[in-house]
């Protein structure tokens, strides 16, 4: 059976050597990710997911901002290994940075008490499928990325560096690039231990 949606997901694999060769433009990119958290679901139509999408040297910005608050935590020996993988993600085109905006997740909370304590979990879910979104789709574009969480080592440096809102909640990353190296064998557990189909 041929599936347009599962030949692209098939495609969204990590990524992390990443480069600057690409033909796609900024703003195409920008639209493409855009469009990709735009059209992903949310509970109660929710859209609590947020996006700041930095390109060239404010990606680069980013990854300098982690190097130095993952080194006031991270032991001194070896550091120059993440540092480099760090560097790494700074090598692509582009970063985005994924939030969740828990007025939104406060505002369900009060209007809908009785599901209170799910809203939250519920805005987690939909920040993840907004990251599959725009990680699928950026693969579909031949456009390689991996998914980072740097947070909240780094969360109010980025609010601070980008004004971000104090309610926005930083989620995860995502370097995005040229796909400068191919891609392994991806191994996967037997379905049997992982699904059931009944009836």
């Amino acid at each position: 059976m041929s599936n347009a949606y599962l030949d692209a997901l098939k495609k969204r694999r990590t990524q992390y050597s990443l480069g600057r060769n690409l033909s796609t433009s900024k703003e195409e990119l920008a639209t493409l990710i855009q469009e990709a958290i735009k059209h992903s679901p949310s509970s109660f139509n929710s859209q609590s997911s947020r996006a700041v999408i930095l390109f060239g040297a404010e990606s680069e910005k980013l990854w300098d901002i982690a190097i130095e608050e993952v080194r006031k935590v991270a032991p001194a020996e070896g550091f120059d290994k993440t540092e480099a993988k760090l560097k790494s993600f700074a090598a692509g085109v582009g970063t985005v940075l994924f939030f969740e905006d828990q007025d939104v997740v406060r505002s369900l909370q009060e209007k809908f008490a009785l599901y209170a304590d799910n809203f939250p979990v519920w805005s987690e879910q939909a920040g993840g499928m907004a990251q599959l979104s725009a990680w699928t789709a950026l693969a579909n574009a031949g456009v390689g990325a991996s998914l980072q969480h740097y947070n909240p080592l780094i969360d109010a440096a980025v609010a601070s560096q980008w004004n971000v809102p104090a309610y926005w909640k930083l989620r995860a990353q995502m370097p995005f690039g040229s796909n400068e190296n191919g891609f392994g064998e991806k191994p996967f557990m037997d379905d049997a231990e992982r699904f059931r189909v009944v009836g």
